[in-house]
């Protein structure tokens, strides 16, 4: 399959920065508008010169992933102020492109504010003549996908900093679809929101008022429990005997998951459930993970600590909206985490076989992963004739393949995808990754496996075995302020410039993603391809001031592989730093 290109219309944030006078003019503009809001005022007054150019330097940048920033005053923070200039932004955009009957359904997670944001949205949804249906406690990201489509909503907007520290927040707006919305969309509705001041232009009800007003109404129950059974149906089982008295360890990492996922896996009778008691109520301190991210060792250090008092068979933790599953599997007296793209491997292969073993195979199946993630994925994939689709890095755009897929009334061809990020989604149900349909599907794994004396690192180790060893790795590099935002556009500019060879490896092929790249979005992305089959993606971060790049390396076995990587790596750091 292939899709047309759509160019990148996001603005550049290096080219919207104040300069120092109109920094000083917008500050001096939200100190009179703290005469009304006396925390604001305490904020506002006690920032130096520096924190008050990095609050003030910019507007919070939107684009496909929404907004998302350090809690706080200032245009370039999310507060109430900053969240109802974007529902103004994004009720203009709903009301011109919707004229009947437009409603928005949100979500919040247990982030610091989330639900003050979520309803500052939705009063000003309602000012605006758009229903809001909102949850009525905090949800996983996939409940408001789930939620979109259901109630067949025009958009959908979710609070959350996913897996950001416990000082950030966010803003996620979902299309009609349950997609996170496009780079087209986002343009528009970017648009929108740039025409509004932000004390000015805002029309905003009391939520009392909306609700008695029938404008606000809270999300019935029915839509979550579809979304449980929605969940369970993705069982690949048909039949097959599994023991499901697994000792389970999990941690929501004090956000959405306790209720899903615990509720997910006992009804399909997994009652062997252990919950980290210090991260299970939500908490958006994230006191016991500062960097509640499954991804992050740290974060899975207390899970462990409980495995082994309990002597589990396997931890699962999912991050504060629930879109993320990390895990780690006893492997003889100690625990061992996977990454994302082994679980993934793993998610694929077990799928895969149990549809061809059973007939529930479709005609002309397909799976879908991100440029970023593991190459050998696509072997695996092959090998059972699936067909894989590769998008750029984001969820959203393995969403957007599913409802292509529905167009063309290919639905039931999508058998799974995944992403290194630790995002899984095995149906059509939903848009977005799902971490709820990632600890079923993985316990479902765990116990099928299990039942026939398979370990999954004995099952990943014959994945390499059958398909050869391939280790991939993410590096960070932080560049904060404004000034990091221009370093950052420099070294992008000098890795599109191209390279020969990368630690002593000839470099094949180059590919520059923001000329659009095989029918894919323009991004700014840049990939090298070296001869002996090894990979380097080098992309910023779309949340924060980050550049990632991602390794990845085919080899004879682990020992080969890490000392290629290490040269690698090394090179990056060089040119990088």
């Amino acid at each position: 399959m292939t899709f047309p290109a759509v160019h990148s219309q996001e603005r550049n944030a290096v080219s919207f920065m104040r300069t120092k006078k109109e920094i000083e003019n917008e500050y001096r503009r939200w100190l009179k508008k703290a005469n009304e809001d006396q925390d604001l005022a305490i904020e506002l007054q006690g920032m130096n010169s520096e924190e008050i150019e990095d609050a003030f330097y910019r507007d919070l940048a939107f684009g496909t992933g929404g907004l998302r920033g350090v809690i706080g005053a200032g245009t370039n923070r999310i507060n109430i102020y900053t969240v109802a200039k974007a529902s103004q932004g994004l009720a203009d955009y709903v009301r011109a492109k919707y004229e009947d009957n437009p409603s928005i359904a949100i979500a919040f997670d247990s982030r610091i504010k989330s639900d003050v944001f979520s309803r500052t949205a939705a009063e000003v949804f309602a000012a605006n003549g758009i229903h809001a249906h909102l949850y009525g406690e905090l949800m996983p990201t996939p409940c408001l996908s789930f939620a979109v489509r259901q109630l067949k909503c025009s958009a959908g907007i979710v609070i959350t900093a996913s897996h950001n520290p416990s000082d950030y927040n966010g803003y996620k707006v979902y299309g009609p679809d349950g997609c996170q919305i496009t780079t087209e969309a986002a343009s528009e509705i970017l648009a929108e929101i740039e025409k509004v001041d932000v004390f000015n232009d805002i029309r905003k009800i009391p939520f009392e008022e909306g609700v008695k007003r029938d404008l606000i109404s809270i999300i019935d129950e029915t839509v979550y429990s579809d979304f449980i059974e929605a969940v369970k149906s993705e069982s690949v089982l048909f039949g097959d005997d599994v023991d499901r008295d697994v000792a389970i360890v999990y941690s929501p990492l004090n956000g959405t998951g306790l209720k899903p996922v615990t509720r997910a896996l006992s009804e399909a009778g997994f009652s062997n459930i252990t919950v980290v008691d210090e991260q299970a109520k939500p908490d958006g301190r994230f006191p016991t993970c500062p960097y509640p991210n499954p991804e992050i060792r740290e974060a899975m250090e207390l899970g462990l600590q409980y495995c082994e008092k309990v002597g589990a068979d396997i931890l699962l933790a999912t991050d504060p909206d629930a879109d993320r599953c990390g895990i780690a599997v006893r492997d003889g007296e100690k625990y061992q985490l996977l990454t994302g793209n082994e679980v993934g491997l793993l998610l694929l292969d077990y799928i895969c076989s149990q549809r061809q073993e059973h007939g529930m195979m479709p005609d002309n199946p397909v799976f879908v992963k991100t440029i970023v993630t593991m190459d050998l994925a696509e072997r695996i994939a092959e090998h059972y004739g699936v067909e894989t689709i590769n998008v750029l890095t984001g969820f959203k755009y393995i969403g957007e393949v599913i409802g292509r897929l529905e167009e063309d009334k290919r639905e039931s061809d999508y058998i799974c995808g995944f992403e290194e990020s630790y995002g899984y989604l095995t149906g059509s149900y939903v848009r977005d990754k799902d971490a709820v349909n990632a600890a079923f599907m993985i316990c479902e794994m765990f116990a099928y496996y299990k039942t026939r004396n398979i370990s999954l690192i004995g099952k990943l180790k014959e994945l390499y075995q059958t398909f050869g060893y391939c280790m991939n790795t993410l590096h960070s590099y932080v560049f904060p302020g404004s000034d990091g935002m221009v370093k950052m556009g420099e070294i992008m500019n000098d890795f599109r410039g191209g390279a020969t060879e990368i630690a002593g490896e000839r470099v094949t092929r180059t590919l520059d993603y923001s000329k659009g790249i095989d029918g894919l979005p323009a991004a700014d992305v840049v990939k090298f391809i070296m001869e002996e089959g090894s990979s380097v993606v080098i992309r910023p971060s779309g949340t924060e001031p980050k550049i990632k790049a991602y390794i990845s390396v085919l080899a004879e076995n682990e020992d080969d592989a890490m000392s290629v990587e290490k040269r690698i790596r090394e090179f990056l750091e060089n040119k990088i730093n």
